[in-house]
């Protein structure tokens, strides 16, 4: 690595480290104002407050690090640009390539980083955090025996598995005690006719053999061609082996995209393809832009870099504010884009990368304007 190579990293990292620990600690803190308070009113120690917020820490990363590494872009070329020293590099013979390439490097290695720490570190803080809540969450209602029943229950449950063609539905569902209550299985066959209908008042899901079981309940069968009650088969208890749907999968379909962990949406793609339930794309797209994000550091070095060396040494603020409308525009295609892959307008791997490609192309455009 060259003198000019490690003088430009050098001042560059200091910027990214200060810049980083800033905007980390200012989330930490909105994040405490939030959740501090629910936290020590179920009486969350000390160790166990610090242990939330250390798992939870990863998963700001993924948004915070191309922003961190914007800004100390920014703030590092344009102290080197008014400063002179970047013409002088220039003067010397360097090109915007050479003097900018360590950077490009970091560009690299940052989204590197940042595709490793989305495929497997994010998505067991996600989920580990989660559920260290939820657990002093109950912890705290165990003497309120009413609290108790309240807690974690989740109404009107529904579940379309077009696979195995059995449409589910709970009038509640307690996730603390993984119990449906109210629960209704319409069977159907290829072409949607009713073949049968479950009823019970309670079912629990069997993980350690893979299956539901039914209390206090009937089995309804009906007239394959004209769909009318044939007979009615009663029941107190029976295990039904074929049905296999595992309640985390069903409470996962009636969450945000945004609030699960890549493990997650992959598990509700592979289980429920979109082409069988139109609900999943929204998953689907959430999947491919977490895998697409991690590479807009590379967008960040193609548009940061021109402008921060275009910008008037007296002003290099105009530079900067360009710089920044662009990466305004950069945050409103990703949302268009998601928009139009939600509802099936492009296909959901166009809509993750869509954003990048737009904004690579028009950095690459910018970096080659600027030499």
């Amino acid at each position: 690595m060259s003198l000019i190579d490690r003088y430009v990293l050098k001042e560059w990292a200091v910027g990214f480290v200060l810049t980083l620990s800033v905007i980390v600690g200012i989330l930490i803190l909105q994040n405490m104002y939030d959740s501090l308070p629910d936290l020590l009113e179920m009486g969350a120690s000390f160790g166990e407050v610090v242990f939330y917020y250390m798992l939870a820490l990863p998963t700001y990363l993924p948004s915070v690090l191309p922003i961190a590494f914007l800004v100390s872009l920014l703030f590092s070329l344009g102290t080197l640009h008014r400063n002179n020293e970047i013409t002088a590099m220039r003067a010397s013979g360097a090109g915007l390539f050479r003097i900018s390439r360590s950077l490009w490097l970091a560009g690299f290695m940052l989204s590197g980083l940042l595709f490793y720490l989305t495929a497997s570190v994010v998505p067991y803080s996600v989920e580990r955090a989660r559920t260290f809540f939820d657990n002093l969450e109950y912890a705290a209602v165990e003497q309120n025996v009413s609290a108790i029943k309240q807690q974690g229950l989740v109404y009107n449950l529904g579940f379309d598995n077009r696979k195995d063609g059995r449409l589910w539905f709970m009038n509640r569902f307690s996730e603390r005690a993984w119990l449906g209550l109210g629960v209704n299985v319409h069977t159907r066959d290829d072409e949607g006719q009713e073949l049968n209908r479950i009823s019970a008042s309670e079912a629990y899901f069997d993980d350690t053999q893979g299956y539901w079981v039914f209390l206090n309940g009937r089995e309804l069968m009906l007239d394959p061609e004209t769909g009318d009650p044939m007979r009615t088969i009663p029941f107190k208890q029976r295990s039904f082996e074929e049905f296999h749907e595992d309640p985390s999968l069903m409470l996962a379909l009636h969450k945000d995209p945004k609030g699960l962990s890549l493990f997650e949406l992959r598990r509700i793609i592979e289980t429920v393809p979109p082409e069988e339930n139109p609900v999943v794309h929204a998953y689907l797209v959430r999947y491919f832009s977490l895998l697409a994000a991690p590479f807009s550091c590379l967008v960040v070095v193609g548009l940061a870099v021109p402008f921060a060396v275009s910008g008037v040494r007296t002003n290099p603020m105009i530079g900067i504010s360009k710089c920044m409308g662009y990466f305004l525009i950069f945050y409103v295609l990703i949302s268009v884009a998601t928009i139009l892959g939600d509802r099936q307008i492009i296909p959901a791997l166009l809509a993750a990368w869509l954003p990048n490609l737009v904004m690579f192309g028009a950095g690459a455009w910018l970096f080659r304007q600027a030499r």
